[in-house]
């Protein structure tokens, strides 16, 4: 896959959509999802279950019930729809975050507000998740297309961090290793989840409180001073 960055967009000079056509499930809307949103939907749902090489375009079609044109006309290939995929997952999760934060408290609030939102969308979007795993294994330019779309909010929590630790708050660590090792472990925890699923069982509310409670008091033992 190059590291395009074409966007999609209609052939014989028409308008196309935007690359980020939605920022939810069916674009989020009141109304019923529109053909490109749809289309997004079940690519992602592809990708993240079946992974994007084993995800065809024919097969996307018939499961849409439509034509593979279609499919064309909005997004010209699959790498255009992998990207926009990309797109619209990143600012999905970027929102959930922003709106987690923005309503959460100062100091260890925060983590643990960021810790539950992940944990809520695991529940309610796994294949969200599923696209992350994804994304590491492909690489790049899909991986790097991805943090490049985090990177305002990366941006923040080091800051966060750094402030943190220069209060006493929290111990002192290098702030963006210490983000790959908090990202590394909820991942981790939530491929657990996905694993469970795969045996086809449906893990449990209990279940996913138990692990999130485990990977707080993880945090908070490995992050937090007897001062914070």
């Amino acid at each position: 896959m190059s590291g395009s960055t074409r966007r999609q967009g209609a052939p014989s000079g028409r308008r196309g959509p935007r690359a980020r056509v939605g920022t939810g499930p069916a674009g989020g809307g009141a109304g019923p999802p529109s053909t490109p949103e749809r289309i997004l939907d079940e690519a992602l749902a592809s990708f993240a279950s079946r992974g994007y090489e084993a995800s065809s375009l024919d097969a996307l079609a018939a499961a849409l019930d439509i034509r593979k044109q279609t499919i064309l006309y909005w997004f010209p290939s699959k790498e255009v729809l992998l990207e926009a995929v990309i797109d619209r997952s990143a600012d999905e999760l970027s929102t959930a975050l922003e709106d987690a934060l923005a309503r959460a408290g100062d100091g260890w609030d925060r983590v643990e507000a960021v810790v539950r939102s992940v944990f809520r969308l695991a529940a309610r979007r796994p294949e969200l998740l599923g696209l992350v795993r994804e994304m590491g294994r492909l690489g790049t330019p899909a991986s790097t297309r991805f943090v490049v779309a985090l990177e305002p909010l990366v941006q923040r929590a080091t800051a966060f961090l750094e402030a943190e630790m220069d209060a006493g708050h929290m111990r002192r660590h290098e702030p963006r290793l210490l983000l790959l090792a908090i990202y590394s472990t909820l991942i981790g925890m939530l491929t657990e989840v996905e694993v469970v699923r795969a045996f086809g069982e449906e893990p449990t509310a209990r279940s996913l409180v138990r692990r999130r409670n485990e990977i707080l008091a993880l945090l908070r033992s490995a992050l937090v001073t007897d001062g914070g």
